[in-house]
């Protein structure tokens, strides 16, 4: 059971003990009731800095006025028509924007989801249907969702697997070129990661039946992990070789956050065959999309593909008016701006603080890993713990993440302010000093 602190009243709290699943977690015990921008407002009246952005999903801020206006406008025409039934323009329009916005050439075409993981198990059914193929690629540290292919896809058992095998099959596991835990010792992190892959194809799975390996340019829930800068390309062109479609995961890291619309855009013609997209997507409402190459996403005969809500129109209005704010607004780079005064504050604090092991990220998805020695790397989940609970009594909300759950992720609204941000930083340095001298 969660220990509930701060505001919420002791009759949320039967509330939630009562009525809410015990596997539904919940690591800042507040109820929030109203949120602007980067700050959210608990049932007491009390202000929080959102560092968590509901894991990724307020790039936009909270509650932007024009997305609001965007689903009132909608609201009062069209809820919903089901796709399947009969077309609805916004869906159109976004499938339009989406194809128009994504990161690979050609010919696109579009398919409107409403999870990140169902997006995931959507574009390994089409890989599936392209290829004729069974087999999927995944790697160490990645997270793709919590449906039985999602589950079967990430790489963290506790608490994602636990209990609930046994898991799809045809899913090989691959190790990730993880700078800071290098699986694989002294030498080329990109060459290493990629001769174990070329091995594996001798020894785990012909690569004539491999479909597809799905990849998160930086890795989300298992710690904002930044692979080399040639890994992706190499990968790439390794795929074309075997004729394996390349699937890159963009639910956390699209839409702004690493500094660019997607993070795939970073790495010059990498050109993947499918793009799934999620989280900040919707402005808050639930929408994910798999966007790709118009001959593989038509692989699927018709009825294939889709389900009852997917593309509703409410959800694609405040998708259209994301993206418009996104270009017009420049928030791509105003995520690196953030990101270079966040990591310039913590690897100053890493400086003054043993357990701040690394400090890493891409654009605005940065993160800190606490461990008890730098030497041994040995993860410190229980300092994690206890300096969310400390940020949270001073007013600022956090979200942990790594395999280890040592890992404290910044995921703040783009749309925060600069004395949010360094007003946020620092309750993280207090709470970091507070934890370490109690240690």
């Amino acid at each position: 059971m969660n220990t509930f602190v701060q505001s919420a009243s002791s009759s949320q709290l039967e509330r939630r003990d009562r009525y809410v699943a015990r596997g539904v977690s919940n690591q800042n015990p507040v109820v929030i009731v109203r949120a602007e921008g980067a700050r959210m407002w608990d049932e007491s009246g009390r202000a929080y800095i959102d560092f968590a952005g509901g894991i990724g999903v307020m790039n936009v801020g909270h509650n932007h006025p024009e997305v609001v206006a965007a689903v009132k406008a909608q609201a009062e025409k069209l809820f919903h028509t089901c796709v399947h039934v009969a077309l609805n323009e916004p869906y159109l329009a976004l499938a339009e924007a989406l194809c128009r916005i994504a990161p690979l050439s050609g010919p696109k075409k579009a398919l409107l989801l409403n999870s990140g993981a169902e997006a995931v198990e959507n574009a390994i059914k089409i890989a599936r249907s392209f290829t004729g193929r069974p087999a999927i690629i995944a790697f160490e540290g990645g997270f793709h969702g919590r449906t039985m292919l999602g589950m079967s896809l990430t790489s963290k058992v506790d608490p994602y697997k636990v209990g609930y095998g046994p898991f799809v099959p045809e899913v090989y596991r691959m190790p990730f070129p993880n700078p800071y835990r290098n699986p694989f010792g002294p030498g080329d992190l990109t060459e290493q990661a990629l001769g174990f892959l070329r091995h594996a194809f001798e020894t785990y799975v012909d690569p004539n039946q491999v479909a597809a390996v799905i990849v998160e340019p930086v890795q989300g829930e298992g710690g904002f992990v930044v692979p080399p800068a040639d890994f992706l390309p190499k990968l790439r062109d390794l795929c074309r070789q075997h004729g394996i479609l390349l699937v890159v995961d963009e639910v956390q890291t699209g839409f702004g956050r690493t500094g660019r619309m997607f993070a795939t855009e970073y790495a010059a013609g990498l050109e993947p065959d499918m793009v799934v997209m999620a989280k900040s997507m919707g402005g808050g409402l639930p929408i994910s999309a798999v966007v790709g190459r118009a001959d593989v996403m038509d692989a699927p005969k018709p009825g294939g593909l889709g389900g009852t809500y997917g593309g509703n129109p409410l959800a694609c209005a405040a998708a259209l008016k994301v993206i418009e704010i996104m270009e017009r607004d420049g928030l791509p780079q105003r995520a690196l701006e953030i990101g270079e005064r966040s990591m310039a504050f913590l690897r100053g604090l890493q400086e003054r603080h043993a357990m701040i092991g690394d400090v890493r990220g891409l654009g605005a998805m940065v993160a800190i890993e606490l461990v008890k020695d730098r030497e041994t790397k040995e993860p410190y989940p229980e300092a994690v713990a206890r300096v969310s609970k400390k940020c949270l009594e001073y007013g600022l909300i956090t979200v942990k993440a790594g395999v280890y759950n040592n890992v404290i992720r910044l995921l703040s609204p783009l749309v925060i302010s600069d004395d949010e941000l360094q007003q946020g930083l620092e309750i993280l340095a207090q709470a970091i000093r507070e934890t370490e001298t109690e240690r």
